[in-house]
């Protein structure tokens, strides 16, 4: 599939040319004919992607005060870094777009091949869309109609929070193209509307929508306008459907509002608000979200699970369905919103015009290249070349932030030839494979495991996939490098452990390492000499002040990230079982109890082993702490002596003679010489630099930790 893409750092729309993933039982694979460009969203992500990042910075305060705070912790250097890996990712461009169904996910109902329909697709010549996303064009409605709906469904969505009535009067703050497609949703819900704008030409394009209009340079005074329209009282409502970093369409809502009138944001704005006008009239307000319903629900796109219509009774996928309704009964007209067509191939122009051009509304991309040579499989990325079997021949599973900003990096520098990248919706795989050197993006694992000059696999997909990709790698005879944890459950875990046990009965036993890359940071290694030859057992303490995360995000959720003990806690369990050098015996976890009011989930949590030599270690995860607080504070006690690392650092020793501190420009976690020393083992035959029993020991106590949490609750 050919993808359209907005590089953020230097503002250039670039195409990419990715392998088709295959289509999951909730979703459908559409051949695109048309998609809309929304003129203003895609004009501010130009914009935005145009500026320098100082002017990046300006436009997103919020994101300043996140890198001020992660400067603090993790260090300029470090985060540097990750600044410039967030601006230098592709972002998709588009969300309305028609096409016709080619496949159907096994759970999907409702829908045939064949069919014509309308999704929240990306600007690509083949997508692969959720299910709930997706919705059959009626028979009277042509393509070029049909890609508003999306776009016209966030107009939809903003007018039933309104909820307006027949009779009233509302107004509509900016008439692009959502503003005009609402003023019409509004007029055929039986309300008198008003348009407000400063372009006289959407005013006038209002006008013959049957709006009364008002254009704010230098027509008068908007208040009285408003009043006369509405007997002295003011409007019933006010849609501000504005984009712009200003306050004013908010304020002067408020200001032609009725009292207790009904103030809805569609559009961006400020939202710096004067609160007399929206006090003395008790003004409600209300922020629209996007197109509906179930749009930032992975449970509603993802799994499947739709809303009751009882209880919810417009959805995004009813949304859709209405707005195309509409458009069958000719009560929305859109196609005079049509500022232009362009072929898909010349989009770059379509977004030059879009830059230069502030009175363009809808520009349409049409699609013509054939279905055969848009359904493919594989993207060669660069020639061929001569491969040494005795290096990690790498094949990459997963392509995202951590694979794309840490591990590939290292695997590269570490000499591992790059052989075939997969990620799960193909452009990531695409983009991070032709950036980093690999041969080919595929979008089949079985082509991996039977490509015979793979001999490693790094496995960085979500948790729950891990230990099936582990398994099957083992199993195919694979050297595996998972980016942790190696499984979330008990069962997962032993199908991995008897795959492992399979895999050293071969001719040629293959590696399986866990990235536990703490242990092989600078600070540990220093650690280690301090404690080399000590005869008394460590008391030792990790605060692990880890960061808030919403309790809907995946990796909070048991079934696809194991929750943040067995997602993240691993890597603490780790290290404290290497500094010590001794088995677990036992591990006690307590977690923050519910208050009756709050769910706190399990990242509040304090976990206490105990080895065979009498140490004793105590971990904290803590997620309910300042973020300027050290993110990772470790602490060792032995015989009137201390060692303290914060964030990997900084480090201190006391009562040392001969140490006192060590302290780096950068932080170092481990990770380049955790993958560089996997490298090696593959290369040379040596020994797996974490030995398997360690590997599976702190996997099971991980996972029993997390159990008794739940058992507890």
């Amino acid at each position: 599939m050919k993808q359209l893409l907005q590089d953020l750092s230097t503002g250039q729309t670039i195409f990419v040319e990715a392998p088709m993933p295959r289509v999951g039982e909730e979703s459908v694979l559409i051949r695109s004919t048309v998609s809309l460009i929304s003129a203003g969203t895609e004009r501010m992500l130009i914009n935005f992607s145009k500026a320098n990042l100082f002017n990046k910075a300006r436009q997103q305060p919020e994101k300043v005060a996140q890198v001020l705070n992660k400067i603090k912790t993790d260090g300029v250097m470090t985060t540097l870094d990750a600044v410039r890996a967030k601006i230098n990712e592709p972002l998709a461009l588009g969300y309305s777009n028609v096409g016709i169904v080619e496949q159907i996910g096994s759970k999907v109902s409702g829908l045939c091949v064949g069919d014509r329909v309308v999704s929240a697709g990306s600007h690509a010549d083949m997508i692969i869309s959720p299910a709930h996303f997706v919705v059959k064009i009626p028979e009277n409605v042509s393509d070029e109609d049909a890609v508003y709906t999306v776009v016209s469904s966030i107009a939809l969505q903003g007018i039933r929070l309104a909820k307006p009535e027949i009779g009233e009067k509302f107004a509509v703050i900016g008439v692009g193209l959502i503003g005009l497609i609402a003023t019409q949703i509004l007029i055929a819900n039986g309300c008198q509307v008003l348009a407000v704008d400063y372009d006289q030409e959407k005013l006038d394009l209002a006008a013959s929508f049957g709006a009364e209009v008002f254009n704010m340079e230098g027509q008068g005074d908007i208040d009285s306008f408003a009043k006369s329209l509405s007997g002295g009282f003011g409007l019933d409502g006010v849609l501000v459907c504005a984009a712009t970093k200003k306050s004013d369409p908010m304020n002067t809502a408020a200001t032609i509002s009725r009292m207790r009138g009904r103030v809805i944001q569609i559009g961006l704005t400020g939202l710096g608000l004067e609160r007399p006008e929206f006090y003395s009239k008790e003004i409600e307000v209300r922020v629209s979200c996007s197109f509906g319903p179930g749009r930032y629900d992975p449970n509603y796109y993802e799994s499947g699970l739709d809303y009751p219509i009882g209880f919810v009774r417009w959805t995004a996928q009813r949304n859709f369905e209405a707005i195309l309704d509409l458009l069958s009964n000719k009560m929305l007209q859109v196609e005079r919103l049509t500022s232009s067509n362009f072929k898909f191939e010349n989009a770059g122009s379509a977004y030059k015009a879009l830059s230069e051009d502030s009175s363009l509304l809808g520009v349409i991309l049409e699609y013509t290249s054939s279905r055969e040579a848009r359904i493919i499989r594989k993207v060669n990325l660069k020639n061929k070349s001569k491969l040494n079997p005795q290096v990690a021949n790498i094949a990459f599973v997963g392509a995202g932030n951590y694979a794309s900003r840490i591990l590939i990096p290292a695997f590269k520098s570490s000499g591992a030839n790059l052989i075939s990248i997969l990620s799960a919706g193909g452009i990531s795989g695409a983009i991070n494979g032709k950036k980093f050197g690999f041969s080919s993006a595929v979008a089949d694992f079985e082509e991996v495991l039977e490509d015979e000059k793979v001999n490693s696999l790094a496995i960085a997909t979500r948790h729950s996939s891990h230990a099936e990709f582990v398994e099957k790698g083992l199993r195919a005879l694979k050297n595996v490098f998972v980016e942790k944890p190696l499984a979330i459950d008990l069962e997962q875990l032993s199908r991995v452990e008897a795959a492992y046990k399979e895999s050293q009965s071969s001719n040629n036993p293959v590696h399986l390492m866990v990235g536990f890359n703490r242990r092989f940071a600078p600070h540990t290694k220093k650690m280690m000499e301090l404690l080399e030859g000590r005869t008394e057992p460590l008391s030792i303490i990790m605060t692990i002040n880890s960061g808030s995360i919403p309790l809907d995000h995946w990796t909070q959720n048991q079934s696809l990230g194991g929750g943040r003990i067995i997602g993240e806690g691993c890597h603490f369990v780790d290290l404290m079982r290497f500094i010590v050098g001794q088995k677990i015996q036992s591990i006690t976890a307590s977690a923050m109890g519910d208050n009756g009011q709050q769910r706190w989930g399990e990242d509040k949590v304090s976990l206490t082993l105990k080895f065979s030599d009498g140490s004793l270690g105590t971990i904290h995860y803590f997620a309910n702490g300042a973020p300027s607080f050290p993110k990772e504070r470790i602490e060792v006690f032995t015989a009137g002596k201390n060692i303290q690392i914060d964030n990997f650092i900084k480090m201190k020793g006391y009562g040392f003679s001969n140490f006192k501190r060590l302290n780096l420009w950068r932080q170092d976690k481990g990770q380049e010489e955790c993958v560089r020393k996997f490298c090696e083992a593959v290369e040379n035959g040596s020994p797996t630099p974490i030995p398997a029993p360690e590997i599976f020991e702190v996997s099971r106590v991980v996972i029993e930790a997390a159990m008794q949490m739940r058992n507890s609750k």
